[in-house]
């Protein structure tokens, strides 16, 4: 049963993996929701996974936006209560052409003009909750700390150093978020960061997200991907939209806050994927143990759950939901 009416947020990004989702929390919720996708002149793009959510007739407001242009976004913040940067200028992080710099110029740009726009409308936005990415913490020389937590950054020089296909994406959402923190405090803007990991379950947009492509790389038989999932912290969708709104509400968080559930290598997943599904080839443990790639640390959501938030998945529903989405979607 849908709650009452808890007025208006904008999520911009709305077709990508978690701002779909978390539209589809929100209009559960009781919140009517501005969305923003990327113009689309040819008007070629299906949005009825959206249109059709449960609330989305009465709730939902979709608006033309692109990052380029933050003032674009005016529209679609103006009267919102809170706002949800999720939207990031790459489709995929994992097939871009695009210089370095341009993506890492993009990004910050983007965010900060953003922000710029829900400081004009401050007398209704209340708070931002920014969509960083661990890639803004596991990425440094502290090499021996079995643990992390919101305390650390990424050093950009290290990801340089690892010459990494995905380097301008971690880049990008180390310094987004460094400047996003920046500008809110010099311009007293209320901004939480939600630090997800590799966000894994089931998936409402048309497209495969790059988490999941990543976390299924063993089912897809996509081994140029295995050097990704060596040390797997990860979140179930659900709970990071979760978190999201958890943050929106909870009026005394502040900062950052990692949003990571549970941790799994990749022998450890080998096994797991084997053993619950038979059905598909995966290799085996010791064809892994050549895989070499950065191992990252252990994460801590210690700050999210002393602040009163649950997660209520695990790695099984985690695995489930994707698998699921994919077969209805044609991916397996």
């Amino acid at each position: 049963m849908e709650e009452e009416d808890k007025g208006i947020v904008c999520v911009t990004g709305g077709t990508g993996y978690v701002a779909s989702w978390l539209i589809m929390r929100l209009l559960h919720h009781g919140y009517s929701v501005h969305t923003t996708v990327r113009p689309d002149p040819e008007k070629k793009r299906d949005l009825t996974f959206l249109t059709s959510l449960p609330g989305a007739s009465e709730k939902l407001k979709i608006f033309h936006a692109d990052l380029n242009d933050p003032n674009s976004f005016d529209a679609a913040i103006k009267g919102s209560t809170g706002v949800f940067h999720v939207a990031t200028p790459t489709p995929s992080h994992f097939d871009t052409d695009e210089p370095e710099e341009a993506v890492i110029n993009k990004t910050i740009d983007g965010t900060i003009g953003i922000l710029k726009v829900c400081l004009k409308y401050s007398n209704t936005v209340k708070r931002v909750v920014y969509t960083s990415s661990t890639a803004a913490v596991d990425f440094n020389d502290k090499k021996n700390m079995e643990i992390m937590d919101e305390s650390f950054w990424s050093d950009v020089g290290y990801i340089k150093a690892l010459n990494s296909f995905a380097s301008s994406y971690w880049i990008s959402k180390t310094l987004a978020e460094k400047k996003a923190i920046e500008f809110a405090e010099e311009n007293g803007l209320d901004l939480v960061t939600v630090i997800p990991s590799f966000v894994v379950g089931p998936f409402i947009c048309p497209n495969l997200p790059d988490s999941i492509e990543a976390a299924l790389a063993m089912v897809f038989g996509k081994s140029e991907l295995y050097n990704l999932l060596l040390n797997t912290s990860m979140v179930h969708v659900d709970d990071l939209a979760s978190a999201h709104i958890f943050l929106l509400q909870n009026g005394s968080a502040k900062g950052r806050h990692i949003c990571s559930s549970d941790r799994i290598t990749i022998e450890e997943m080998s096994a797991f994927l084997s053993t619950k599904y038979p059905e598909f080839p995966v290799p085996t443990v010791e064809s892994l143990k050549g895989i070499e790639g950065f191992k990252g640390p252990a994460l801590s959501s210690k700050k999210l759950i002393d602040s009163g938030f649950k997660f209520k998945y695990g790695v099984d529903e985690m695995f489930d939901g994707a698998i699921q989405s994919c077969r209805e979607n044609g991916y397996i």
